[in-house]
């Protein structure tokens, strides 16, 4: 007999355990059960909905079939067409091609597989796999059948039938999950799941099992969220509460405006949790715009007031340097220490970035290490060893998605006592997501927008029709010649370096998959050839030969360029002194320039929808109304759906689940684990809402009940078994 941890080379044989084990890195008994069936159907004909590149398995007919010469005469080939009664599709097979006519017999029903393609206007299958649905366990009446992730070398019965061996071998498999949560929750055990998930009899059966199964998920990682909760509840620190008379209450006497109920009461909690001796440990998001940085800076000078110092880390140089200059004017001459007309009890703004010159690199850590920086705002640059503060008391996460665990912690740990955190990030996220993905944090969430913030109208341009193109670069040159200024975004860089270079955009594929077919698509195959992508350069150079545009102030901004010029073009432009900026999404967050009041987004369909959100929150953020047009030359359904929800929207966090519900959920958090898997294979964050928050609640009742789960070793090697360097970092990052 088998237990989960067998080889699977001693069941299977050589060839399929390493077909397996090369391609989706399947090696033991435990790694073929959790290769659940990215889907299931009935015995019905159905050929679905073909997409050209897709590798297809579906129930057919063979309707006809003819074998025919070769126009070379060497050799023949099958023509086959097969159909479910309602769709047709060709089969050919130019190889062996008198063993499949005897294969294939017209009127009986096969399980097909293969790439699919077009030729002469006609979906094809090129010498696809098959198998007669009579050898489908035998009784296909029965049960239904199990579709599996591609692997190549091996078709989906394939794997089904090296499921079923494993399963006639496999001794009843350990349930990690309490007996008493078992029962609670009307669940199948592990054993039972595993084998309904791979071989259902119904439909009811088979959403038992998954639910069983997503279940287990979500336990496993609310009981790892909890324990680090409590881990960080053990933690002592020093209580950097607010000092009476301070540099807070002096910046609240000068604000030129009114915080938004919601700042008054973010704040108050966050200042709450400083003055604690334990590390605050707080997300705070918000909408676009809707003051998150100036709640930050108050927690910034409660640090200060305290006697400590505030670091805030920022992605990027050129939202290090808008961050730098912002919170300088914002602080006026309170943040002036040493310098002439600095206020009597100020504080010092230092930045410091990997690119500065080495004379501004060594006054920066002089004021760093003697304390006399207060604030201290940088990039990546402030985790290098040679970067030391005197008294550590406040971190500041900007767009925490943009990090890994090590650079936290490492910037965490140059702290005398350990600080408090605050991790920002400007992507609203929906209620689920966080509770999961940022669970072991106190969450707060900034939905009001403070007053004077201008509406911003969006509409989508289909570059097929050159007049709206044309019309949309004149309205561009309106709101510049009535004196305001303009962003236009690109996904690439372009220029003679470098043809493909993205600035770290993670593009949106035009091919929409759904739920349960995306993961049928073969990995191993090369994908159609995809019209080119906007450039900075070669757009700026269009831009600048367009007549309604002529005489217009043009640059451009991309993350290639220096240090220095970015921060030079930056500041030109924040003064006026620039019209159009043609940029990449260096400018997505962070920036503000209250002048510019219209946003023009290239090659708009290869952007995610929480990411439009954010560059079109660049515009109307002064006294005008923002404009923010999205060109696209894409038909394909996704992407209309995503663009035409951006234009109907202004709510970021019903954007943000559409986002998730439209893109694999790895992808939108940054989920990675052993192999390029996440151990969230099954569970839904949007879908299994109500399962999540039951899993919290058992979580926190065995944890309360039994911290170390002394009780329940099973789930404490699962537990164990989630938590390595990569989950760990995943658990951080988001």
């Amino acid at each position: 007999m088998a237990t989960e941890q067998t080889l699977l080379k001693t069941i299977l044989g050589g060839k399929a355990a390493d077909n397996l084990a090369k391609h989706r890195q399947i090696r033991t008994v435990r790694d073929l059960l959790d290769f659940w069936p990215s889907r299931h159907r009935s015995a019905q004909a159905d050929l679905g909905h073909p997409r050209e590149g897709e590798y297809l398995v579906a129930v057919a007919r063979v309707a006809r079939k003819a074998l025919r010469r070769n126009r070379s005469g060497r050799g023949s080939r099958l023509e086959v067409a097969i159909t479910d009664g309602r769709n047709s599709l060709d089969l050919t097979f130019f190889h062996a091609a008198q063993g499949h006519d005897r294969g294939l017999i017209v009127g009986e029903d096969y399980l097909f597989g293969g790439k699919v393609g077009r030729y002469r206007g006609r979906w094809q299958l090129a010498h696809p796999g098959y198998t007669p649905l009579e050898k489908l366990d035998g009784d296909t009446e029965r049960g239904l059948i199990s579709i599996y992730r591609h692997v190549p070398g091996a078709h989906s019965w394939t794997i089904s039938e090296c499921v079923r061996l494993v399963l006639k071998h496999l001794d009843e498999v350990p349930d990690p999950l309490p007996a008493e949560v078992v029962d609670r929750r009307g669940l199948l055990s592990r054993d039972e799941a595993l084998r309904r998930i791979h071989t259902p009899r119904s439909w009811d059966e088979l959403a038992r099992a998954r639910e069983r199964l997503r279940f287990e998920e979500a336990l496993v990682l609310q009981v790892i969220l909890g324990q680090r909760r409590r881990q960080q509840a053990q933690i002592a620190t020093r209580g950097r509460g607010r000092q009476e008379g301070g540099l807070l209450d002096a910046f609240d006497e000068r604000l030129p405006f009114t915080l938004t109920a919601g700042q008054e009461e973010v704040s108050a909690q966050i200042l709450t949790d400083m003055a604690r001796d334990t590390p605050m440990h707080r997300l705070l998001q918000g909408e676009v715009g809707s003051g998150k940085t100036i709640v930050a800076l108050r927690a910034m000078l409660a640090a200060v007031d305290a006697g400590g110092q505030a670091a805030l880390l920022a992605p990027t140089e050129v939202l290090a340097a808008q961050h730098a200059r912002s919170i300088r004017a914002l602080l006026g001459d309170l943040g002036e220490a040493g310098m002439l007309g600095g206020a009597e009890h100020a504080t010092r703004v230092t930045l410091l970035t990997g690119s500065m010159s080495t004379q501004a690199r060594r006054e920066a850590l002089l004021e760093i290490a003697s304390g006399q920086a207060g604030i201290v705002i940088g990039t990546h640059a402030l985790i290098e060893e040679t970067v030391s503060f005197a008294d550590l008391a406040l971190v500041v996460v900007d767009e925490q998605h943009r990090f890994g665990v090590e650079q936290r912690d490492a910037l965490r740990a140059k702290g005398e006592h350990p600080p408090h955190v605050l991790v920002m990030t400007a992507t609203p996220i929906p209620r689920t997501v966080a509770m999961t993905v940022f669970g072991d944090m106190e969450t707060s969430t900034l939905r009001e927008l403070p007053r004077g913030r201008q509406p911003i109208t969006t509409h989508v341009v289909p570059t097929d029709k050159q007049v709206w193109v044309e019309r949309s670069w004149a309205r561009v040159a309106e709101e510049v010649r009535g004196g305001r200024q303009a962003y236009v975004v690109c996904p690439r860089i372009g220029g003679d370096e470098d043809a493909d270079a993205t600035d770290g955009l993670d593009l949106v594929s035009e091919t929409p998959f759904e739920e349960d077919d995306f993961e049928l698509i073969d990995e191993g195959a090369p994908e159609p050839p995809a019209r080119p992508l906007a450039s900075v350069h070669e757009v700026l150079h269009t831009l600048r030969q367009t007549p309604v545009l002529t005489g217009l102030r043009m640059e451009m901004l991309h993350g290639r360029m220096s240090a220095d010029d970015k921060d030079s073009i930056m500041r030109r432009y924040a003064a006026g002194e620039i019209d159009v900026l043609v940029s990449t999404t260096v400018i997505e967050v962070g920036v503000d320039v209250p002048n510019a009041s219209v946003m023009v987004v290239v090659d708009a369909d290869r952007f995610g929808i929480s990411q439009l959100h954010q560059l079109r929150g660049r515009v109307g953020r002064g006294g005008h109304p923002g404009l923010c047009l999205l060109l696209t030359a894409s038909e394909a359904p996704s992407a209309q759906e995503r663009l035409g929800a951006l234009a109907q929207s202004s709510d970021g966090f019903e954007l943000a689940r559409l986002d998730l519900s439209q893109r694999r959920e790895g992808d939108v958090l940054g989920v990675r684990q052993h192999g390029g898997h996440s151990q969230l294979q099954h569970l839904s964050l949007l879908r299994d809402e109500d399962l999540i928050i039951a899993a919290r609640e058992d979580a926190g009742a065995l944890l309360a009940a039994d911290p170390d789960l002394t009780a329940h070793p099973l789930l404490a090697a699962e537990v164990e078994s989630w938590v390595d360097a990569e989950q760990a970092a995943y658990l951080e990052k988001g």
